[in-house]
């Protein structure tokens, strides 16, 4: 049989129907796991990413696919798991998506700067996605330090649950549609046109940024400490109240004194810490530690 005779053929095939009880075992599964909360609203949702995925692995109920992510090897669980979290997160992100949260970065950096000695300013991405935004960060501050011709050092660690996603940050090659969007002066200096349609970050850039897998439900384990900028947008939406403020509170102490966290507007409300203090700063939603 044909490729395209299989395509039509699964094309006109339904995606099984999930019963209440199933969705909420998945929803508990998933919330155990990774954290993330399915609202009944989305059971459409996931009964879609389930079945595409269930399709390519020959399988064609839940419940089977469900047993298959709780037994076998652990090795092959992991795999799957990274598949599977990677189709449920929506990775819809973009090079500087949110400026004012670089604006005050740039006013941070820019402080940083004229600091004495050649300290290395260590900086996070959590939920880093494909990687646009810890190379917006890397691209920020290159041009800056580059401009003040600051003797300080920088090194991003981006991080994120999803391997196949990770895989794809690492590579750097992005669509020319999102990366035209760039400042033309940042586009020439830290891309490298491969074709008509696609981009890839330059490798001196690439080697300033180290990918790394991490669900932040473990971030007690986490080896990041004594952070001087963490930055973590859009990834928060994802996750119940209880443990937004679990996972914030878990970031706030991995800050250097005088550190800074930047976190998406609006996704966490009445939350404070006694070592942080807001950042007063337009259109943003920032924290920084206080010294001594």
């Amino acid at each position: 049989m044909s490729s395209v005779a299989v395509a039509d053929r699964w094309s006109i095939k339904n995606t099984p129907v999930m019963e209440q009880e199933q969705f909420e075992l998945w929803q508990a599964l998933l919330e155990e796991r990774t954290g993330m909360t399915l609202s009944q609203e989305r059971k459409t949702f996931l009964e879609t990413s389930l079945s595409i995925r269930m399709r390519e692995l020959g399988l064609d109920d839940y419940e089977v696919y469900y047993e298959q992510l709780l037994v076998g090897t652990t090795e092959s669980k992991a795999m799957e798991w990274s598949v599977l979290v990677d189709r449920l997160t929506v990775q819809e992100t973009s090079f500087f998506r949110h400026p004012s949260s670089y604006a005050l970065v740039e006013e941070y950096v820019l402080e940083f700067c004229r600091r004495p000695g050649t300290e290395t300013l260590d900086v996070w991405s959590v939920g880093c996605s494909t990687g646009e935004e810890p190379y917006s960060l890397a691209m920020l501050i290159h041009a800056i330090f580059e401009e003040s011709k600051s003797k300080h050092l920088f090194g991003v660690t981006a991080t994120d649950i999803s391997l196949p996603t990770l895989s794809k940050a690492r590579r750097g090659n992005y669509p020319a549609r999102r990366v035209e969007r760039v400042d033309v002066m940042m586009r020439e200096k830290y891309f490298e046109r491969m074709s008509e349609r696609e981009y890839q970050v330059t490798p001196s850039l690439r080697d300033r940024v180290c990918f790394a897998r991490l669900n932040v439900l473990e971030l007690s384990k986490a080896p990041m400490g004594n952070m001087d900028l963490i930055f973590c947008q859009n990834m928060l939406i994802y996750f119940r109240r209880w443990r937004k403020r679990e996972i914030v509170t878990h970031l706030a102490e991995r800050l250097a004194p005088g550190g800074m966290m930047v976190l998406g507007l609006g996704e966490i409300t009445d939350w404070s810490h006694p070592d942080l203090e807001r950042v007063p700063f337009k259109d943003t939603l920032a924290f920084r530690r206080r010294r001594g």
